[in-house]
């Protein structure tokens, strides 16, 4: 089934929306929190976004901007505001279509239906991970934090994809060392060290200080 983010302040409409995209078998989940909307779109990784400009707290355009740094997910803008200038801006913000309310339903999962042919015929979504705010870009080996992308290197991007995913599980420096050896011919203890280090530099400079915990004999964390 795939699933659908829908960032829409009408809560009538959301569900509306997502009562009518389940007889097509298409998952709904509307935002709630639009202060974070970013932390919605990481935990599901929708297929599909639907977006409105006219936002609580940031517009569609931002958080559509959001999501073009971290992935390559079809966004198509639903909104009220469709004079040639707010659908040109959607487009240059990243947007794949733009619909005009008010539309009718079976249009628009028409719409959402066309857009996943498309789309998943060239390989689907990058999948993302987040916590604590950071968006770790697992098809571009990049990290998102505050809207800055930081650049990891082969090694920095196994070693953050290992510890986000058992984030609040000490991870051995074993098993570290073993997820690096995966693809090189010989890791140390020493290499293993370098290579923490310069992550952590990394995390620090972008404001993610303490982002990762060492555990004395144990390993490393990143706590919940």
């Amino acid at each position: 089934m795939y699933r659908v983010l829908l960032v829409e302040d009408d809560l009538d409409s959301a569900k509306l929306i997502a009562d009518y995209a389940a007889k097509w078998e298409l998952e709904v989940r509307y935002v709630t929190s639009f202060r974070d909307v970013m932390r919605d779109f990481a935990e599901y990784e929708p297929h599909i976004v639907l977006l409105d400009i006219t936002l609580p707290f940031f517009s569609g355009y931002h958080w559509c901007r959001e999501i073009r740094n971290v992935s390559k997910t079809p966004v198509i803008f639903i909104s009220s505001a469709s004079d040639n200038m707010n659908i040109v801006m959607a487009m240059n913000m990243g947007a794949d279509d733009f619909i005009a309310k008010p539309f009718d339903l079976g249009v628009l999962i028409a719409k959402i239906q066309a857009m996943l042919r498309r789309t998943y015929d060239f390989g689907g979504v990058l999948p993302v991970i987040e916590h604590r705010g950071a968006i770790l870009n697992t098809g571009d080996n990049t990290l998102t934090y505050n809207g800055q992308k930081i650049t990891l290197t082969k090694n920095e991007y196994r070693i953050l994809t290992t510890l986000m995913e058992n984030r609040g599980r000490t991870v051995s420096r074993e098993r570290l060392m073993e997820k690096l050896w995966a693809t090189d011919s010989f890791i140390d203890e020493n290499t293993l060290n370098v290579n923490i280090n310069r992550l952590r530099k990394k995390l620090d400079a972008a404001g993610l200080e303490g982002f990762i915990t060492t555990r004395v004999g144990s390993g490393y964390i990143i706590e919940n």
